[in-house]
């Protein structure tokens, strides 16, 4: 008698891919002497990490057998959190932000359309991608995250824009983009909950909502740029005829009040037309006479252009293209100035000890081009270094990232794309012995600006790095005290994730750049919500895979979803009620609307009310 051939069923092929698949946080359900061959056999634990594996140094390195070696190690970890804190802060505000500027001037950018574009796709980008990458190595509710994380960018850190730096909105495009925020997550809603899940054509069409989103608000400045040149020529027709003293006119007094209205309107939108470089003044200075904390709303002041500043500077050149090469370089690379170092307590001269392999690592690794530095930040010499080395540590890192292998750490693939950086050079190289043939130490070269492409780009990349890492370590603090994935990514992981954002935006909106902070957030939320959960379901779509609601859903979506419409409402009530002034009691009255978010999750965390989300009903299998 034949002996039957077994036939894999479903069960099988899920159990040849369980190593592949399983979550590395699963690592709790077992005891500790276990761990460590769990987590040199799931992949997720390599796959999962950025620089550090967590979970791995403390499995299987340094052998923690219970949970006080947990929190103990846990608390080391914290040190080099707040390392990477620093490093975050420091790079955006001495580098990323001046880049931004000067990148949105050279696009010839409002500062609304800086915010909701370069800001929104530098921050939010990379996690997109990571996101669509690692699509099958995390069951999360992704339109449950996405939208806590756009009610925190625009209720918390909208409001701390507006609190910190009170300012005048651009009216228009900002109920304009409010309004495309509502139209985006009603469509994305509906398009969950209309079968219980999302099918191509849905897709494609809330990416086009986000192009559509990009179209309007560029057609908007050119529309804006037509208007000001319409209305500047018809003040010097009018100029024109009544300057004109052959001819008098009984009208000459309507005539100069029509001129005094349309300079007025000239003036107003003049000021949205082109991102001007702002000096940096000490706004956070609080005065003798100003609380801490307080409901008033200060007077906005005005910043000083430095394009004026700079137009009154001539620079002396020198015979000697060299002069003073490597005292400049080696200035440039010096970590504490010494005038701070002596001024500074204990506590500043720790701080300045903390950040000083920060500031050197990122001296080496960006160029810094900044007007409101001596020679805008030019260092001959290290610049020149910068030409070829800049863009092929990118191209190394960039290479290891996206090709890399989930069974192997990536940085232990840099020597294998190390050649993509050399063949970089074969261009970058040239270009830097040109480039020091040709300039002078005393002043930078009329194509200084051009090194602000590699200064926003490094910025980025290494201000989303440390963000990346901070969101990894919430979440092993989140699997070491149980707390659930869901709740987790709702509350703490999103204030994790959107740390970069957070820093950005009070970084600009303290240097006189409140209206590209706030579009920022509107833009980051957007891209998150509609682009974001739509590729996610995209990429499990182009896989073969149904893209259903209930994954995307979780416990806190229906919440998220409620006060997210309302805070939208509220907000573009509020806008227009006091005239597009944006106050520091507005400010706190949004960030109390993320609090209540808070609140609701933790009570439904607590099971002391129930969400809005629906309950399945388990029905007997047998039941005819």
């Amino acid at each position: 008698m034949d002996s039957k051939q077994y036939v894999p069923n479903e069960l099988d092929k899920e159990f040849e891919q369980f190593w592949a698949r399983v979550s590395c946080y699963a690592v709790k359900i077992f005891p500790y002497d276990q761990r460590c061959n769990f987590v040199q056999r799931a992949n997720s634990c390599v796959y999962g990490t950025n620089v550090v594996p967590y979970i791995q140094l403390m499995a299987c390195d340094l052998k923690c057998r219970n949970q006080f070696e947990e929190y103990v190690y846990v608390s080391l970890f914290l040190v080099l959190c707040l390392e990477l804190l620093c490093c975050m802060s420091y790079v955006i505000h001495n580098f990323y932000g001046p880049a931004l500027k000067l990148v949105a001037r050279m696009l010839h950018m409002s500062e609304h359309l800086a915010g909701v574009t370069i800001i929104s796709i530098g921050n939010e980008l990379p996690e997109l991608v990571a996101n669509v990458w690692a699509v099958h190595d995390d069951d999360e509710p992704n339109f449950a995250n996405a939208l806590a994380k756009g009610l925190y960018l625009i209720m918390f850190v909208g409001g701390l824009v507006c609190y910190l730096s009170p300012f005048k909105m651009s009216g228009s495009t900002t109920i304009r983009d409010l309004l495309f925020m509502v139209c985006g997550v009603l469509l994305v809603d509906y398009f969950l909950r209309t079968d219980n899940e999302m099918d191509l054509r849905e897709c494609i069409v809330s990416i086009l909502l986000y192009i559509i989103y990009l179209i309007v608000s560029v057609t908007d400045l050119l529309i804006l740029r037509r208007t000001t040149k319409q209305l500047l020529k018809q003040i010097d027709e009018l100029e024109q005829l009544n300057v004109d003293v052959n001819v008098r006119r009984p009208d000459s007094y309507n005539i100069r009040k029509k001129i005094e209205l349309l300079k007025k309107k000239y003036d107003e939108l003049s000021e949205h037309e082109v991102v001007d470089i702002l000096a940096r003044q000490s706004t956070s200075v609080q005065k003798p006479d100003e609380a801490f904390f307080t409901y008033l709303t200060r007077r906005s002041e005005r910043h000083p252009s430095i394009r004026r500043m700079k137009q009154s500077v001539a620079y002396r050149g020198f015979r000697n293209k060299n002069r003073f090469l490597f005292r400049q370089f080696f200035s440039s690379l010096r970590p504490v100035f010494m005038d701070d170092w002596i001024k500074g307590n204990i506590l500043k001269r720790t701080f300045y000890i903390v950040r000083a392999p920060v500031v050197v690592v990122c001296a080496i690794y960006i160029p810094l081009v900044d007007y409101e530095k001596e020679r805008d930040g030019w260092s001959k010499l290290l610049n020149c270094i910068q030409i070829f080395l800049n863009p092929a540590i990118t191209i190394v890192i960039g290479s290891a990232l996206i090709y890399r292998e989930k069974s192997k750490l990536w940085y232990l693939n840099i020597p294998k794309f190390a050649v993509y950086g050399i063949y970089s050079m074969v261009i970058t190289v040239p270009l830097a012995i040109i480039v020091f043939i040709h300039s002078n130490t005393s002043a930078p070269p009329k194509y200084h600006i051009v090194f602000a492409i590699m200064n926003f780009t490094g910025s980025v990349f290494l201000a989303m790095q440390c963000s990346y890492e901070l969101s990894l370590f919430t979440k092993v603090i989140g699997s070491i005290y149980e707390v659930p994935f869901d709740f987790m990514g709702v509350t703490l992981l999103v204030v994790a994730t959107c740390l970069s954002d957070l820093a950005i935006c009070v970084s600009l909106s303290m240097q006189g750049y409140e209206k590209m902070a706030y579009a920022g957030t509107i833009g980051s939320s957007f891209l998150t919500i509609v682009v974001g959960c739509t590729t996610t379901m995209l990429a499990v779509i182009l896989r073969g895979n149904t893209a259903r609601s209930n994954d995307a859903m979780g416990n806190y979506a229906d919440n998220a979803y409620v006060i997210f419409i309302i805070g939208l409402v509220l907000t573009i009530l509020w806008t227009v009620l006091l005239n597009f002034n944006a106050r520091r009691s507005v400010g706190i009255f949004s960030m109390s609307v993320f609090g209540i978010f808070l609140l609701f999750a933790v009570l439904i965390r607590k099971g002391i009310i129930h969400s809005y989300s629906h309950d399945f009903l388990v029905r007997d299998a047998y039941d005819s």
